[in-house]
């Protein structure tokens, strides 16, 4: 059973950056594609980032494209996600998940899921 952990988050203010973690275990890290996502109080969903389970491609929604970067260390089961220049409408719990199907690519369909979270998320506020 799929389980991650997530952690790097913070109150910080406008401009500032972040670091978040996300180790998986009790899947197959190597083939799985990982992704990023985001819920704010009172607002849908988002799919914010994506790495495919090879490293060799990623996917950002736009307005985190040129701030955020999605990375993966394979030996360590873990994703990252570097946040730079945050911005107060970055604030929302951050979630990581991995693909439902081994080998997949950073798609709509992952970007969109609506699979429940494995994990408890990372909160991230920032202040202008």
């Amino acid at each position: 059973q799929e389980q991650v952990v997530e952690s790097g988050g913070g109150l910080v203010q406008a401009g500032e950056s972040l670091r978040l973690s996300c180790i998986a275990s009790g899947l197959n890290f190597n083939s799985a594609t990982m992704g990023w996502f985001r819920q704010a109080p009172g607002k849908e969903r988002e799919g914010v980032a994506c790495i495919k389970w090879s490293g060799s491609s990623t996917r950002y929604t736009d307005s985190v494209k040129g701030r955020f970067t999605i990375s993966r260390d394979n030996a360590k089961n873990t994703v990252y996600l570097q946040m730079n220049s945050l911005q107060p409408e970055d604030t929302a719990m951050y979630y990581c998940a991995a693909a439902a199907d081994s080998f997949s690519v950073c798609d709509e369909k992952f970007m969109n899921s609506d699979s429940p979270f494995p994990g408890q998320g990372t909160q991230v506020t920032v202040s202008a």
